[in-house]
């Protein structure tokens, strides 16, 4: 597995100590233990044609930046049928909220429409994060000053991110993501990123 955090470099075995230690990450081992107890698989159902690359792959990759906390991972979180709850992990913290620290398990069907994304994009330059996880306090904040930010935002429930790429033109990344026809797409050319969820398929323009 690729594990490449840019700040705080933690060997392999202190992540998964840290990480098994954090109460929501326990939630989520559990949680994919029992769906691999019972033979389920620990994947959406990558059947619709813009997941066709990512479903062909044995390894799933995916690189991001979060710009608020300059941190950033690139690593696989998807490896021999399953997904790496090592590398799951790492991502959660890597988006989490930066105004309260607060920590959420993102939803592994937001990265793979992402890693689709990203192939489709054909860059190797990683996600830019404006936004991923957000608190319910951070995003009722938000809400108060902008009209722009939903009360119930897909955010505060790890199924969200804005994102712009270095080297692809907002357009690009935003009519890229409107053709897989996946989930919500928000477009904000004035505040420079795309919107992505996991939500029902819709658009829409913002600020």
């Amino acid at each position: 597995m690729l594990f490449t955090p840019v700040t705080e470099p933690l060997g392999e075995a202190t992540v998964a100590q840290r990480w098994l230690n954090s109460p929501v990450s326990r939630r989520q081992f559990l949680r994919a233990g029992l769906m691999a107890a019972a033979g389920l698989a620990l994947t959406p159902m990558l059947t619709r044609p813009a997941y066709a690359a990512l479903a062909a792959s044995p390894v799933r990759t995916i690189a991001l930046t979060n710009l608020h906390t300059g941190e950033a991972c690139a690593l696989s979180y998807w490896e021999n049928g399953a997904y790496v709850p090592q590398a799951l992990a790492t991502i959660d913290r890597v988006l989490r909220d930066h105004r309260t620290n607060g920590i959420h398990p993102i939803d592994p069907s937001l990265l793979d429409l992402l890693a689709a994304l990203h192939g489709r994009l054909e860059t190797n330059a990683p996600f830019q994060v404006i936004s991923g996880y957000r608190s319910p306090e951070s995003n009722a904040a938000m809400h108060t000053r902008s009209s722009g930010v939903a009360r119930r935002s897909l955010h505060t429930e790890g199924k969200a991110m804005d994102i712009r790429v270095a080297g692809r033109a907002l357009t690009s990344v935003h009519n890229t993501a409107l053709a897989m026809g996946l989930g919500g797409v928000g477009y904000y050319p004035t505040s420079d990123f795309v919107h992505v969820d996991t939500g029902r398929v819709r658009q829409w323009q913002g600020a």
